[in-house]
Formats: structure tokens, sequence, C-alpha cells
């Protein structure tokens, strides 16, 4: 069981642009091996987190207010607000606020040996990687710079940094890098 950051950026280190948009992702469509990819990702998810925003798009993107049917996950979901959001009737969503441990503790239990995957924003996957619970950087580099928008990771990550243990190139467009995170031995 790992937990994962799996996620798109640019080559400049942005999830999105300054309005929140992925119009610069989308606009690759449909990418061979792509789907693929993140079917057999998917499928090995027990659970997975996202913030208040990330969900917010998912909703207004999909329509799943009106149309709940298109919830895409299977796992149970746990996304991470200050504020009050509309649930997807029929989800599996867990509103939460506050520390992200004991959420991941949860997370794990319901994952039953599954990943964890976190699927943004950035700042959220931080607070994951701050308390030691990121195992996994899964990051699809698209050919684009966005020059600013919500970063990918505002964190700095340098001592240990992260190992990078496989590169794969999707289409002629996404270059994948995983990353292992290395936890850090001091006490």
């Amino acid at each position: 069981m790992k937990t994962q950051y799996y996620t798109a950026t640019s080559i400049d280190g942005y999830l999105a642009d300054e309005d929140d948009s992925l119009d610069w992702l989308l606009q690759f469509g449909e990418i061979e091996g792509v789907d693929d990819e993140y079917s057999r990702f998917v499928d090995r998810v027990g659970a997975l987190a996202m913030g208040a925003t990330t969900y917010e798009w998912l909703v207004e993107h999909e329509n799943l207010l009106a149309h709940p049917e298109k919830w895409p996950y299977e796992a149970p979901a746990w996304v991470f607000s200050t504020r009050e959001l509309p649930a997807v009737e029929g989800a599996d969503i867990h509103f939460v606020r506050g520390d992200v441990a004991p959420v991941h503790a949860d997370m794990v239990d319901a994952a039953d040996g599954e990943n964890v995957w976190l699927g943004g924003g950035g700042d959220l996957v931080g607070q994951f990687h701050d308390r030691g619970l990121l195992d996994e950087i899964i990051l699809s580099v698209a050919p684009v710079t966005l020059a600013s928008g919500a970063p990918l990771l505002p964190r700095r990550i340098t001592d240990p940094p992260l190992e990078l243990v496989d590169v794969e190139k999707q289409g002629d467009v996404f270059a994948v890098l995983t990353y292992e995170v290395q936890q850090s031995t001091e006490s």
C-alpha cells in the first residue's frame, strides 16, 4: 500500500491556471496509452483525497449535482475544506478539515490494502508530505508552460531529495515521472 500523488502538471509546475482551469490540459484530448495507464492506476486505489478547489472543479466540469451518476470514483473520497460544499448524491464522500494524519489513518483503513490517491491540490498534498505520509509522486508532465496558477507542490523538498524511479513517454505529449519520497532520518 502506498500513498501516491498522481497528477498532471505543466513544465513549469502548475496544476491549473490562474482561473483554476484545466483547459490547458484538456486541449490534448485522448492520447494513446493515457486512458489505459489511468485505468490501471485507479484500479489499485482504495481511497482518495482532494481539496475543495479540485472537488468544485470536478463537480462543475462533470455537472455532478444534476448528474450524480457521473461521479467517476468507486473508492471512498475525502474532501478537505473549511467551507460547506454540496455533496454528490450517492457518492461515498467524506467532507473533512484539519490535520491530515487522522484522516489518512481512516483512508488507509478504508483502502484495505489498496493505494491511497492524493488527487490535489498541491498544498493539501504538501500537508501529507509534512506529516511523513506521502510515499510516491507520479507526474504526467504536459508540454506547456502556464507562468502562474495553482502550484504543483508548494513545499521545499531538498533533503532528502526525491528519488526518480521511473520515466515513461506517453504518446508524443506526456513525460510521466515517478518519484519515491525519501523520509528524513533526522529525529
